[in-house]
Order: structure tokens, then C-alpha cells, then sequence
């Protein structure tokens, strides 16, 4: 069987169950492969980012409860407005009293025995600001503060958009000398800007767990043919870029038959995870994560992905389902890493693109610009709010209009707090989130 070009051999690899995203690194340098050790770090530990893509409400995770603050509430959220939530009594009080919207009763224990924590009034930010700075634009402003993508590329850069992009979770890999293998740094959600740095970028993993490569591996003689005509391809290459092609490609089919085998002797899990998109990605982490000593490394991040929260319609509707699906899929990873004993070595965190308005347009709501964001793991000093609670009054000191709030935390200052943890030194922190050095404070006390 002869094949007539390179067209028709990658297009058989895409059928057999190679990822586009997989493939996408013969951009970049080789990977090593599993079996070869990173510099080593002290200890293991592992950051899992869930993105929540389109803009979460996230201000409606977090219910003020009595007083001002729920007059408040219930006149800026109308009939987007949540009751019966459910009561938190965070380590520092909130006036008024604060309580989960019922939909995340399945991470409300994990708050209570301090495994979980909110980071509140968080969003992009250059420097500190007012709102009579903001109208004067007397202060620095972050570019295109309600377009999507340019949000979403500023929370996974952890800075204004530059020449040259690369993301604050590929960085620590580097900074730490822990990007060499592909094993460090894995994505159930594609290629990602947060995962990438000049050296490092993202494998991609499916959310089933093990990818075969069908139309490589198959004992038929048709591919047992193609087997061959692809390897002597990859030792006739000559041109620079079909030399790097080749390598890349081969590459890519070694680490994903590697990694096939390490997850031959993973954890199962069975009856902790449910059927949600989120769950099944969290359980091909969970799964990763329990073989993760076969990887050679001390470092690792995640990335995730969960979409649907750009609400501009049918919010009282799809909102809560959301929130359900992602506290579920949080409260079973918990559950997960607790039986592996990596509870205290893996935090799991949120990323959004930007919070909404306080303000319905009648089904649902605008691009905004604070949030809240979620923090769970072992070593996060939980049951506790950081940041600003916001008070949700619109024409407030703290809206740009339109019930758009002012953070009054920088998500610099929040990504400064999981790097620091991660391992990075105040310098490397400070090289990674420049802007840090606007503010009089570098990072929130989450963790000990």
C-alpha cells in the first residue's frame, strides 16, 4: 500500500486519535520523553486550572444575607436574584452575613472543614483605581476590559498583552526548570495560551484518558506498511522544516503510546466521578495524577475547561445547572485526591474571563469586570473569603456603570498567591506578574 503524501499519513494519525493539539507542538522544540527525569523540586505538587470560558457570574456564587448588603443585592439582581442560600460563616465575618448559592452545595462542606476558600472583588487589574480615576482615566486601565478574548488572554498571560504572549502557567514549569517533559505540563481542553512558554506548550490528553493511535498501532498489514513508509519518511527528511516535522510528529506518537502506558496501571475511580464534561476531564486528571510518580518530575499543571457561562440569556435557567455541574465535579476531585494521598500537593483553582453585571437586561447578563474565583485543596488555608466582599449596590463607589465593579484585588495578586506556593521566589514572581509592584500588597495569605 502506497501512501501519496504527507497530507493522507497525518490525516490517518487524526483518525487513529492523535490531537490536533498534540501535533501542534512540532511548533516547538522536541519533548523528552516520559522515562527522562526533570530537575528535580522539593517535593511533588500539582496546580489544576478549571477555566470557566465566557464570563461567570461569579458574584452571584456568594449570597449577602441580611441587612444593607441583601437590600442591596435584591435591588441590583431583580429577578436574577438567588435565595435560600446556603449560610457560611467564613474565619473573618462579612457584614451582613454571606452564603453559597444553594447550587454549590457540593463544595459548601468542603468550605466548612477549610479545604476551600473564595477569592472575592478579583479581576484585571494594572494598579489600584477609582472610579473617579477610571471616568478621568487618570489611571491605568487594562485594555479591552469586556471582549472576551482579550479578557481571557490577560487572565492566562497574568498580564497585559504583549509583542510576544506567553502564559503565567507554562512560566513556573520554566522558572522551576520542570518543563522538559511533556509529563509536566497536560490539558484535557486543547491547546491553551495559559500552558505555553517559549519552551514549554501543553500535551493534550482527551478527556477519556487513554488515546490509541489506531492507524499506527493496527497489527494489519495495511498499517504495518503505512508503519514503515512514516519511518522511512522521518530518515529521509533533509529540509530543515520537514526534518523538525518529522521529529515532531514522532514525537508526539511516542509520548502518547508512554503515557497509554502509564495510565495502564492508574487509579479507576469507579462511582466517585459523574457523567458531566468537567467530571470526566477531573477523573482523566484524578487518573494522571495517581501514576504521577512514573512521570520523573516534581511539578505539574493542569488545564480544564468548562464552558456555557457567557449568560446573556436564559440565566435562572442554565446558571445554576452550571454551577451544580462545576461544584459536583470540584467536590469529586476532592474526594479523589484525598484517597491518593496528594491532598495537601495538588490545589485546584478558577480562572473566568471576567465577572458579569449586576444588572439584568431582563434574562441575563452583561460582560462585567470583578469576580470571585474558587481555591480548593489541602494546603489552601480554606473556609475563608480574601480579597474585598463587594457590596452588590448599583451606582455604588465601586461601579463603572451598569453594575460593572471595580476589583478591589488584582488577579495578579491572586495568580502571585498559587505561583508562591507553586515555588516560585518573590523574584521570579515579581519577573512572571510585573504590574505586582503597583500594589501594596504582593499576594493573599492562602496558603501557610
Amino acid at each position: 500500500m502506497t501512501y501519496k503524501n504527507r497530507r493522507e499519513f497525518l490525516s490517518l494519525c487524526l483518525k487513529g486519535g492523535v490531537s490536533m493539539a498534540a501535533l501542534s507542538s512540532m511548533q516547538l522544540k522536541a519533548m523528552t520523553s516520559l522515562a527522562t527525569p526533570a530537575a528535580s523540586a522539593d517535593g511533588f505538587k500539582a496546580l489544576v486550572c478549571i477555566f470557566l470560558k465566557g464570563g461567570n457570574d461569579s458574584f452571584n456564587m456568594l449570597i449577602p444575607q441580611q441587612g444593607d448588603p441583601l437590600a442591596a443585592y435584591l435591588n441590583s439582581r431583580q429577578n436574577l436574584a438567588v435565595s435560600d442560600a446556603i449560610a457560611i460563616d467564613p474565619v473573618t465575618a462579612v457584614d451582613g452575613g454571606i452564603g453559597l448559592n444553594p447550587a454549590l452545595s457540593p463544595i459548601a462542606p468542603l468550605f466548612n472543614n477549610q479545604k476551600l476558600a473564595v477569592v472575592s472583588g478579583v479581576g484585571s487589574l494594572v494598579a489600584p483605581i477609582t472610579l473617579e480615576q477610571y471616568k478621568a482615566k487618570s489611571a491605568a486601565i487594562p485594555n479591552n476590559l469586556f471582549s472576551h478574548n482579550d479578557q481571557q488572554a490577560t487572565w492566562m498571560q497574568g498580564r497585559e498583552k504583549e509583542s510576544i504572549n506567553y502564559g503565567w502557567g507554562g512560566r513556573i514549569l520554566e522558572l522551576l526548570n520542570q518543563h522538559d517533559s511533556f509529563g509536566s505540563n497536560i490539558s484535557l481542553s486543547g491547546n491553551n495560551l495559559w500552558q505555553t512558554g517559549p519552551n514549554a506548550i501543553p500535551f493534550a490528553m482527551n478527556k477519556s484518558g487513554i488515546t490509541r493511535v489506531n492507524a499506527y498501532n493496527s497489527t494489519s498489514q495495511r498499517t504495518q506498511d503505512f508503519r514503515q513508509q512514516l519511518e522511512q519518511m522521518f530518515s529521509r527528511a533533509s529540509h530543515p522544516l520537514a526534518k523538525s516535522y518529522s521529529d515532531k510528529l514522532d514525537t508526539s506518537i511516542s509520548n502518547t503510546e508512554q503515557l497509554n502506558e502509564a495510565l495502564g496501571s492508574a487509579e479507576e475511580f469507579t462511582d466517585v466521578f459523574g457523567d458531566s464534561n468537567l467530571s470526566k476531564q477531573l477523573l482523566a486528571v484524578a487518573k494522571t495524577l495517581s501514576v504521577q510518580s512514573q512521570f520523573g518530575v516534581g511539578r505539574q499543571v493542569y488545564f480544564v475547561g468548562m464552558g456555557g457561562f457567557d449568560t446573556h440569556d436564559d440565566q435562572n435557567v442554565n446558571h445554576p445547572a452550571l454551577l451544580q455541574q462545576l461544584s459536583q465535579a470540584m467536590a469529586e476531585f476532592d474526594s479523589a485526591m484525598t484517597s491518593l494521598g496528594l491532598s495537601n500537593q495538588v490545589t485546584t483553582f478558577t480562572m473566568s474571563d471576567f465577572g458579569r453585571t449586576l444588572s439584568s437586561n431582563g434574562d441575563g447578563t452583561d460582560h462585567g469586570w470583578a469576580g470571585n474565583q474558587l481555591v480548593m485543596g489541602g494546603a489552601v488555608n480554606g473556609g475563608e473569603i480574601y480579597g474585598s466582599v463587594i457590596e452588590q449596590a448599583l451606582d455604588s463607589a465601586y461601579d463603572v456603570g451598569g453594575g460593572r465593579m471595580i476589583p478591589q484585588v488584582a488577579n495578579e495578586q491572586y495568580f502571585a498567591s498559587l505561583a508562591r506556593w507553586f515555588g516560585l521566589s518573590d523574584s521570579e514572581v515579581l519577573e512572571l506578574f510585573p504590574s505586582l509592584s503597583n500594589f501594596n500588597q504582593s499576594h493573599l495569605s492562602m496558603f501557610s
